[in-house]
């Protein structure tokens, strides 16, 4: 009777701490996606930039026309653009009075 006894008692406590480091090792792996994978991607998209998530790489957007040297001619068109990436429109000109 009393070895059975302990028997079910050392089987109780490998189950014990099985399930407790199957619990720890979950929670480390919940802790390093959350840090490692879904934080950087929501700190990429809340500044506008773009994520690509394959290579973990947060990417600053630029317009076509950043590239090309073709300026947006649409003053509308081009502040629409610039709000969609996350870029302030130039400050409009300040006009200097004649003396």
């Amino acid at each position: 009777m009393n070895n059975s006894y302990s028997r079910i008692r050392r089987t109780y406590d490998r189950l014990k701490w099985i399930f407790i480091g199957i619990f720890a090792v979950a929670n480390v792996g919940i802790l390093v996606w959350t840090f490692g994978w879904a934080r950087p991607e929501e700190q990429c998209v809340g500044t506008h930039k773009w994520w690509d998530g394959g290579a973990r790489v947060c990417a600053t957007p630029i317009l076509t026309s950043d590239i090309t040297g073709r300026l947006i001619t649409d003053p509308k068109a081009r502040a629409e653009a610039l709000q969609a990436i996350g870029r302030a429109p130039p400050p409009a000109p300040v006009a200097v009075p004649k003396p």
